[in-house]
């Protein structure tokens, strides 16, 4: 019997060949689920009705990423919101919509499956 034999396509690549054609195929095979599951949620929202709802800024907070060395930081910002039945959702907004909210504020919140279109104070 010859070295490799019976092993076919991998016998060319030996094991660290193989141990990376399985992290990449991992790798891969994360990015594609997450694109099926972004394009899920979008459709969904689309599908979504319009609503606007009377609602009251609970709390806001922040997240940040990167920053290290001489790479640039990423900053999210999120709001939380408490409608009349009691139920709170949190939405990602702009900064700029962060920073003119305030916890406390109450309005009319309008929003699409689980994406913000606006708050309206009043």
């Amino acid at each position: 019997m010859y070295p490799g034999y019976g092993m076919g396509f991998f016998s060319n690549f030996g094991l660290f060949g193989v141990i990376w054609l399985l992290i990449a195929g991992l790798f891969l095979g994360c990015v594609i689920l997450f694109l099926v599951q972004g394009l899920r949620q979008r459709s969904k929202d689309n599908h979504s009705p319009k609503l606007t709802v009377s609602a009251v800024v609970i709390t806001k907070r922040t997240k940040v990423s990167g920053g290290h060395g001489s790479a640039s930081a990423s900053t999210w910002y999120y709001v939380t919101f408490q409608v009349d039945s009691g139920d709170r959702m949190e939405f990602s907004v702009t900064g700029q919509e962060y920073g003119q909210l305030a916890e406390g504020d109450r309005g009319s919140l309008t929003f699409q499956g689980s994406r913000y279109l606006g708050f309206k104070r009043g």
